[in-house]
């Protein structure tokens, strides 16, 4: 790295919370069910090299399930684990000196400290191989405090956030971070901000999810479902909320379930005017034939919902070394195919684009940092992009919904925080009423203004 810049910060404080929030609805993928998350929330203090002080704010959902998903640990200890290893990174940044920029700071912090802090911690838990910490998982810790790093940034330089990602405030330029790929070169003199929209909509066009247990049709209902005001099916939140583009939770194996599931969405959504959807399916495949003979019987059966259908998503487990790139190529000559659980870091990217894949799901709540590096190396290599929620809610929906409008997605940003927890935003929706409520299909930005990502924290009472 380069010889540092007046505007570089280092941390000289922080705080962290957790707080349990239950969801309204089960939301179930993959091999899960979900009734709680913990949300971990950051406020870390930094100082410039001029002596500038100044507070940012991270939050990010802890969803175990999506990250860790286990038949050996229940979902409370897997929660607690998580959130010890927070406390454990909270620990680890304050023991950091070095003055830099957020993505300097936080690209080190992945490389270089991250892995350690987790080998450690696993260490004197004696776990087994099976009950360790994942990978992703200890991202989805980390990121809580990469994205209190990037709003401390420009909070300190008097900046929107996304306007301190070119060579002004950076030392380096990409080609640093990218060093030990062949392709490094081609980002030399290359910064994130040329790969960001240099306006950014005010307003996006949304996804909602269907999980696995929501009910599609009002014939479908049990009684048993909250009676608390907010829509219960896939109908209602389409009639409330306008056209958005629908996210197909399915279970990768019940070949019949998962068809019917697409094809029943397919045609709901049509009939509310989607402009298209997708199917996930969270890992759970591993027949090679198992998505291509849906697909093919979806283009043959039902030509109107294949011809909506936008991508395929990480049909296959997370370990990039499993997957066979005939079975990724024969997908992807139906359709695009999206690696999310897998791309945790840029040279998992890197590593798809070799293997067949042809998008990545880029999500905040595997860092700030990351996310801005995947999307930098996923551009060059041609890959399409989108942006994902992990049921994103209170201060988590703020950077997450930035990055979809700075990355310039012409299919919009995944958003499901309103659909299971809409009450645990209702400080924050005050202030930003287009964030956390869908209308005819659009979420809107126009509420975010000032330094940091836009909070406009002194509006209201935010504490840990």
């Amino acid at each position: 790295m380069k010889r540092g810049k007046s505007t570089d910060i280092v941390v000289c404080d922080l705080g962290l919370s957790f707080d349990p929030v239950g969801t309204r609805v089960p939301l179930r993928f993959g091999s899960e069910t979900v009734t709680e998350v913990s949300f971990a929330r950051v406020r870390m203090q930094v100082e410039t090299r001029g002596g500038g002080r100044a507070e940012g704010w991270g939050e990010s959902p802890l969803n175990v399930g999506w990250a860790w998903p286990s038949a050996l640990l229940s979902y409370r200890e897997r929660s607690a684990r998580l959130e010890a290893f927070c406390r454990e990174l909270a620990e680890a940044w304050l023991r950091s000196a070095e003055y830099g920029h957020p993505i300097e700071l936080g690209h080190r912090f992945i490389e270089d400290q991250l892995c350690g802090v987790r080998t450690r911690f696993e260490a004197r838990r004696c776990s087994a191989p099976a009950d360790e910490l994942p990978w992703l998982a200890s991202l989805i810790c980390a990121a809580p405090f990469d994205i209190a790093l990037h709003d401390a940034f420009g909070r300190a330089n008097g900046l929107p956030t996304y306007r301190t990602y070119g060579p002004e405030y950076m030392s380096s330029d990409l080609s640093a971070y990218f060093e030990g790929a062949a392709s490094a070169q081609r980002f030399a003199g290359r910064y994130p901000v040329q790969y960001l929209c240099a306006k950014p909509p005010r307003r996006i066009p949304v996804w909602h999810l269907v999980a696995g247990a929501d009910a599609l049709r009002t014939e479908e209902l049990t009684g048993d479902e909250p009676d608390d005001g907010y829509p219960v099916t896939l109908e209602q939140w389409l009639r409330r909320d306008g056209p958005m583009f629908l996210k197909i939770k399915l279970c990768g194996v019940d070949w019949d379930w998962d068809y019917n599931r697409l094809l029943e969405s397919g045609e709901i959504g049509r009939a509310f005017g989607s402009p298209g959807l997708s199917a996930d399916f969270n890992c759970m495949v591993s027949d090679g034939e198992y998505v291509p003979s849906l697909l093919e019987r979806l283009r043959r059966g039902a030509p109107q919902v294949y011809d909506v259908l936008r991508y395929v998503e990480q049909p296959f487990a997370v370990d990039l070394h499993t997957h066979d790139p005939a079975a990724i190529q024969a997908i992807a000559a139906h359709k695009p195919v999206f690696i999310d659980e897998s791309a945790d870091t840029w040279r998992s990217v890197a590593r798809s684009h070799e293997l067949g894949w042809t998008g990545v799901a880029l999500k905040t709540c595997k860092t700030q940092t990351g996310a801005l590096l995947a999307l930098a190396w996923a551009k060059e290599a041609g890959m399409e992009l989108v942006v994902q929620d992990l049921s994103n809610a209170r201060l988590a929906q703020i950077p997450h919904v930035l990055l979809a409008a700075h990355a310039g997605i012409e299919l919009g940003v995944e958003s499901n925080g309103m659909q299971f927890y809409p009450a645990a935003s209702a400080t924050e929706a005050r202030i930003h009423p287009g964030l956390y409520r869908r209308r005819a299909g659009m979420l809107d930005l126009g509420s975010l203004s000032g330094p940091g990502f836009g909070y406009r924290l002194e509006e209201f009472a935010l504490r840990l």
